[in-house]
């Protein structure tokens, strides 16, 4: 056994309750905030992507799903920019995420940041930017300490 061996979402919420509970008060705050509940799925599937998470992709593809989000928008995800699928506000919270996710290494943050305010109000802004934070947060718990991918 190595020494990820063992580790998964309900094991971890055993050992560090007080941070599970955290993370799931900002994510219904994410969700109450009114911003529309695909959207946040499909960004919390584009920023797993990028991270390298199959237990989130999973995870939240499979919401995605149960929130009747269609086939097509989930196997185009990975290549939104030339997919042809996706609506200009959604473009723009997809380049929102990948800026943020990808901060170190993304010079054009405010370029996008301007960009995107001509699609989103400003607290729209920061609860799509909590979103985003929120499952780089997650994509770190759950990557890192290996959980297995839902139903494999």
């Amino acid at each position: 056994m190595h020494d990820l061996e063992g580790w998964d979402r309900e094991s971890y919420a055993r050992f560090a309750p007080q941070i599970v509970s955290a993370l799931r008060a900002l994510g219904e705050a994410v969700e109450a905030s009114g911003l529309e509940k695909d959207l946040i799925e499909l960004l919390k599937i584009r920023v797993s992507q990028i991270n390298g998470c199959a237990f989130c992709v999973a995870f939240h593809s499979e919401r995605a799903r149960q929130l009747a989000v269609t086939p097509a928008k989930l196997d185009g995800l990975a290549v939104w920019r030339d997919a042809g699928l996706y609506s200009p506000r959604e473009m723009q919270a997809f380049e929102w995420a990948e800026a943020l996710t990808r901060m170190g290494h993304d010079p054009r943050r405010a370029t996008r940041y301007a960009e995107l305010a001509r699609a989103f109000s400003r607290p729209e802004i920061a609860a799509l930017t909590a979103a985003i934070g929120l499952i780089n947060a997650w994509n770190r718990i759950a990557g890192g300490l290996d959980f297995p991918v839902p139903g494999a």
